[in-house]
């Protein structure tokens, strides 16, 4: 029997966090006098009860370490008690939305998804786009930790060869944890500080900087305009794309620069992979827009520069409807999505490790086919990679097409059209945002779905953010078997 005593305490504090951090829209509301500031008391108050209750009770039972299967019990508990809180101000609030709508934009929040059923964001209270900005910025900071704690420690998707990079007390979790998010926070704040500063100076109005620094930094592209980026000028822009690749790179590089030493971030082949891949189908966007719409080259770099970048790190931005720039564009952007950025950092997806260790393990199956004699091990960034790595990164990638192509065919039962159904998807399972088509792609939004298409996109949404294979585990019978 699993004691989830444990469990409970942790979520209990994080409740309790999250209720005090409603305090701030709350503050904000009051500053702007809209009225809006009754929904967060309430939604505050109940969160910090529950949480202090479920941490008092839970509390004889505080260790300092927890079990693989408390682990697993516990990162997913996490991703699903914190949306159904976070939910609250939405449900209470002045967007009178449906729980399934509010569940949906908290889920979409705090999985750095940016994926939205809200519109006419230009109306809404400044508390509320303070606390969809909030979501994302602590979720951001949560990925974090779950990508460079619980991850590998869990074995999940090949995350195990990071285990021991830059930490040097695995085995007790807890702790950690504790010690990862201390040093990440620093750097985390300290970007955040930098990008709504250079937002600031480019133009932006101080709420708009403040927020659109929040979600850059989480990677999670929740925007407080209809139009996302689109409304700002190109300084911004280029700003935007700047901060977006800064937190697409792996933090524990950052902990290791701030240590003195800039080599392992210069070295890391997986963000030279990343920026190769980006300079790529950048210039290659530029010059289709070039030769089929004739637009001037630097408008042409920029569109493309800042909406590639956009989705391949799974921010979610859009500067303007790259739906009508042509099917080559719209094909290359679909599938730059589910690429996505670094491991250990805000950005989402399957990550750009997993390709170079999967296309690692076929060319040594192909030198081993034309020389049977011969051995032949997959290496990374010239280690060789152990036999649990490739099958957990083989693994993880034929879970990710199952399930992208399950939660497609079920999409598909409620009504939506095919490429409804399949890029958003790929969008909830891949945390990128929007999709593609009228109705989610970048000039649209998620409102008009269906309530059992939101709700499974919200599963999708925990899913994906958590690399599956934790949610996953816990359907098995061998996990709740003593």
């Amino acid at each position: 029997m699993i004691d989830i005593r444990p469990i409970g305490y942790v979520i209990g504090l994080l409740l309790v966090i999250l209720g005090a951090a409603m305090l701030l829209p709350m503050i904000m509301d009051i500053y702007d006098q809209n009225g809006h500031w009754p929904a967060f008391v309430q939604s505050a108050v109940l969160t910090v009860l529950c949480g202090g209750l479920m941490a008092l009770a839970c509390s004889n039972a505080v260790g300092e370490g927890l079990s693989i299967r408390q682990t697993f019990l516990l990162t997913t508990a996490v991703w699903l008690m914190l949306p159904i809180f976070g939910a609250l101000p939405f449900w209470f609030g002045e967007t009178e939305a449906r729980f399934v709508d509010a569940v949906f934009e908290s889920m979409s929040g705090l999985t750095t998804t940016g994926a939205t059923v809200f519109g006419h964001l230009e109306t809404l209270p400044s508390g509320l786009l303070l606390w969809r900005a909030l979501l994302q910025w602590m979720g951001g900071i949560g990925v974090i930790v779950v990508a460079m704690v619980f991850l590998p420690e869990l074995r999940v998707g090949g995350m195990q060869i990071f285990r021991s990079e830059g930490f040097d007390t695995l085995g007790k979790i807890l702790p950690r944890a504790g010690e990862i998010a201390s040093r990440v926070s620093v750097i985390y704040i300290g970007l955040t500080a930098a990008c709504a500063l250079t937002y600031l100076a480019l133009g932006m109005a101080p709420f708009d900087a403040l927020t659109h620094s929040m979600t850059t930094l989480a990677t999670g592209g929740f925007a407080n305009y209809d139009g996302s980026f689109g409304v700002f000028p190109a300084g911004i822009e280029y700003a935007g794309v700047f901060f977006m690749l800064l937190a697409a790179l792996p933090f524990v590089r950052y902990v290791q620069m701030m240590g003195g030493s800039a080599q392992p971030l210069l070295r890391d082949s997986q963000v030279r992979l990343f920026f190769g891949i980006v300079a790529t189908f950048v210039l290659m966007i530029t010059i289709w827009q070039m030769v089929q719409s004739g637009r001037g080259g630097e408008a042409a770099f920029r569109k493309s520069l800042f909406n590639v970048t956009s989705i391949m790190t799974g921010t979610g931005y859009a500067s303007e409807n790259y739906m009508v720039w042509g099917s080559f564009p719209v094909t290359i952007i679909f599938f730059l999505g589910l690429i996505g950025g670094c491991a250990g950092s805000t950005a989402c997806s399957i990550k750009v490790f997993r390709y170079q260790l999967l296309f690692a393990s076929i060319r040594a199956q192909v030198r081993a086919i034309h020389s049977p004699s011969g051995l032949f091990t997959a290496r990374y960034e010239g280690r060789p990679v152990g036999d649990d790595v490739l099958s957990s990164v083989t693994s993880f990638f034929v879970m990710f097409i199952v399930s992208l192509g399950a939660l497609a065919v079920l999409l598909g039962t409620t009504g939506l059209d095919f490429t409804t159904s399949v890029s958003g998807a790929a969008a909830a399972l891949g945390n990128i945002g929007p999709g593609l088509g009228h109705l989610i792609g970048p000039a649209g939004s998620f409102a008009p779905l269906n309530d059992a298409a939101k709700w499974m996109l919200s599963a999708g949404m925990l899913i994906g953010r958590l690399e599956l294979l934790v949610v996953y585990a816990l359907f098995t019978v061998g996990f709740w078997r003593d």
